[in-house]
């Protein structure tokens, strides 16, 4: 199935949100007859899976029945080497076996099939393609709040599904997404839906397994914080935006500072996030407080004289909490366990275009409405 990929795009309506729900979801309808499953867009892993329905195994609970797998995917796959670690032997036709572990502590053990997806292009045209999948049968909770059937790997290995749909000749190895900060949003494959040059571009270095604009210098109110060579991720797997232990004291303490003589307190009844202020009425949205907190930026090296800057206005780093304080959006990913990546999560690309660029090998993000769901980029103009 070789189609004309030019300009053309598949587009899923995204649900959830930041906070309170704590995730976004996509509906997939995978099987024949097809069979909807909500699976978490996750740009930090590769592949797609879901939860299996196999006798005997323990699995947490799911929206929709447990996936049923009509097709397995024997070792010598291709899909199931990129699955493998480097010492990995197959043995004639045997099964493929994958294991996945977050950086959460979750994690997904099952056998590799293939199934039909059921898409549509932004042309209206109807696909059918065969994609590969996980069947998983042993989950620990990736989180205990995430009511999902699995998650869709957009990830730059093979085993994606944009990578997937590109090796067909479906639609280009693009995938974006747009997360609006009042909840819901898209998700995009292809490159149907922007002009390039409307788009702040950055390079992904060709040796990220990730999606990383490679390292940046954290700014404050327009600032230089002093922090720089900061290996940043991209992770729409991630509700929250992490820094390493020092850049984020830095950076609470700009807050902290920028907050001093206003009418806040410290929160510290409030368990939402570890850092949330009261002020002298219940909040009910960030437009209300916006006024008293100031950008921050990450600064990307670039050809030109001009470095590439991805701006994260108040809006982008706060939220509201269920006792109308003011939280910070940002956490210390040092003490979650990343080491020394900073992860750049939903709450800090909501009301942007975030697009990933595989085959150019850029990352590049544009303001835009997400609360609808457009059928071309007529819809942005």
């Amino acid at each position: 199935m070789v189609l004309n990929r030019v300009r053309s795009s598949i587009v899923l309506p995204v649900d959830g949100n930041v906070y309170p729900s704590g995730s976004y979801n996509v509906t997939l309808l995978i099987g024949n007859p097809p069979q909807p499953y909500f699976l978490d867009p996750d740009t930090g892993s590769d592949l797609t899976w879901l939860q299996c329905d196999v006798p005997g195994k323990r699995c947490t609970d799911t929206p929709h029945p447990r996936y049923r797998p009509s097709e397995l995917v024997i070792c010598e796959d291709p899909i199931c080497a990129s699955l493998q670690p480097g010492d990995y032997r197959c043995e004639g036709l045997q099964q493929c076996d994958y294991e996945i572990e977050y950086e959460d502590g979750g994690s997904s053990l099952g056998v590799l099939v293939k199934d039909v997806f059921s898409f549509k292009l932004s042309s209206g045209t109807q696909l059918s393609p065969h994609l590969a999948l996980g069947c998983g049968y042993v989950r620990l909770p990736v989180s205990s709040h995430r009511f999902i059937d699995g998650v869709l790997g957009l990830g730059r290995g093979k085993s994606s599904l944009t990578s997937q749909l590109s090796a067909q000749g479906i639609v280009r190895n693009i995938v974006g997404h747009c997360l609006s900060s009042r909840g819901g949003g898209y998700l995009f494959f292809g490159d149907g839906l922007y002009y390039p040059s409307r788009v702040t571009w950055a390079s992904m270095p060709h040796e990220s397994k990730h999606y990383s604009p490679g390292i940046a210098e954290l700014t404050f109110a327009g600032k230089s914080t002093g922090f720089r060579n900061l290996p940043i991720i991209f992770d729409s797997g991630s509700s929250y935006t992490y820094l390493s232990s020092q850049a984020y004291q830095a950076l609470a303490f700009l807050v902290k500072k920028e907050l001093m003589g206003k009418p806040f307190e410290e929160a510290i009844d409030d368990p939402t996030l570890p850092l949330c202020w009261k002020g002298p009425r219940p909040y009910k949205n960030t437009q209300d407080v916006t006024k008293y907190f100031k950008p921050f930026a990450l600064s990307f090296p670039s050809t030109g004289k001009s470095k590439t800057q991805f701006e994260i206005p108040p809006e982008s780093y706060l939220i509201i909490s269920s006792k109308g304080n003011v939280c910070l959006g940002v956490l210390d990913g040092t003490e979650a366990g990343l080491q020394n990546y900073n992860i750049v999560g939903d709450i800090s690309m909501q009301d942007k275009m975030v697009i990933y660029e595989n085959e150019r090998q850029m990352i590049g993000w544009v303001l835009a409405s997400c609360d609808k769901v457009p059928k071309s980029k007529a819809f942005l103009t």
